[in-house]
Formats: C-alpha cells, sequence, structure tokens
C-alpha cells in the first residue's frame, strides 16, 4: 500500500528565510549556496552575488522520515535540493515535482502556481504539502480536483517547521492510513 505523499518546500518549512537575519535560529546550521548568475553593476562589470544563505535543522530529516510519508521536494529549488538540501538534514535523494511552464507563473484566478501541478502529481494519492504561501484559494482548488485527502499546512517562514507542525503532519498520515484500511 502506497504512503501518503509530502509535499516539502525548502524555503520557509527547512529554511526559515525570515528570521531576525543576524540571529541564526537554535538547532540549525547554515548553508552557503553558491549562485551560478552573474549580474552587472551600474558600471556593466559583471561580478558573482553573494552565496545563498540558507538556515537547515539537520534533526528535521529524521523526524519527517518517520512521519509515515513518501517525500517528495515542491519547491523551485526541485533537483538541486537534492544535491544541497538532503545531504545536510540526512535525507536520501527524493522525487521532486517538476512545475515546468508554471514555475514562478501567476495564475488569474489567485490560486498559487504549485497548486495544480501539485494536484496533477498526486493523481488522487492523499497527500499533504508543507509551504509558507499557499491560502484558502488553494484548499479550495484542492478540495474541487482532488480525490483524496489533501492537508495545505503552511507554515510561518520566520520558524520553519516547528515541533506542532510534526504532530499535525504524523495525525494527518495516520488518520490517512487509517481511513485507507479501513472497509
Amino acid at each position: 500500500m502506497n504512503r501518503p505523499l509530502l509535499f516539502l518546500d525548502v524555503d520557509g518549512p527547512l529554511n526559515p528565510y525570515a528570521a531576525k537575519p543576524e540571529r541564526r535560529p537554535d538547532g540549525y546550521t547554515t548553508l552557503r549556496v553558491p549562485r551560478n548568475d552573474a549580474h552587472q553593476d551600474d558600471r556593466g562589470l559583471s561580478s558573482r552575488r553573494r552565496p545563498l544563505r540558507v538556515w537547515l535543522n539537520p534533526q528535521h530529516g529524521r523526524i519527517l522520515l518517520q512521519l509515515g510519508f513518501e517525500l517528495c521536494w515542491a519547491t523551485t529549488w526541485m533537483h538541486d535540493a537534492n544535491r544541497w538540501i538532503a545531504p545536510v538534514l540526512g535525507l536520501p535523494e527524493l522525487p521532486f515535482v517538476d512545475f515546468g511552464d508554471a514555475l514562478l507563473q501567476e495564475r488569474p484566478d489567485g490560486v498559487h502556481w504549485k497548486t495544480g501541478p501539485l494536484v496533477d502529481y498526486a493523481g488522487g494519492r492523499p497527500f499533504a504539502w508543507v509551504d509558507d504561501e499557499q491560502g484558502e484559494l488553494d484548499q479550495a482548488y484542492v478540495t474541487a480536483h482532488h480525490q483524496g485527502p489533501g492537508l495545505l499546512h503552511h507554515i510561518n517562514p520566520r520558524a520553519g517547521l516547528r515541533e506542532h507542525d510534526f504532530h499535525t503532519l504524523a495525525d494527518f498520515a495516520r488518520s490517512v492510513g487509517t481511513s485507507r484500511t479501513a472497509g
């Protein structure tokens, strides 16, 4: 039997990027990810930008693996999450949602650009999605277009995933497992 999917966003849930920039949260480590893009200054000189600062809690990987989900990246990092994020968290290489042409494209109906591709990827399987950007319109879209249970769990980007978030996710995975085996 397939476990429910857990769609993981990186920036917000795993990397509390909105925390006070001068104070790394307790239990987190700092990762510096080089940016491949060059930019030009006002004089037309090309230079590399500073590396991206990412805060990750190495304990989160172990906790995520014990929740009862099949983990899947749902982030603009896409395959790069396996290169940069997974090793710090102690996660194996995970599948990722390839957002293709939907990547960062605003929708006229106000639904987040990730929502449709995530529902399509799930294909009716129960899923939870942790992100700092989804809202009521996304929940309405999931309810209308997804055949199985779907939990959209908003994460505060100043705090990242916390103990109560892990409890909520574990409860959802258990409830979906119970409802799928009963009957």
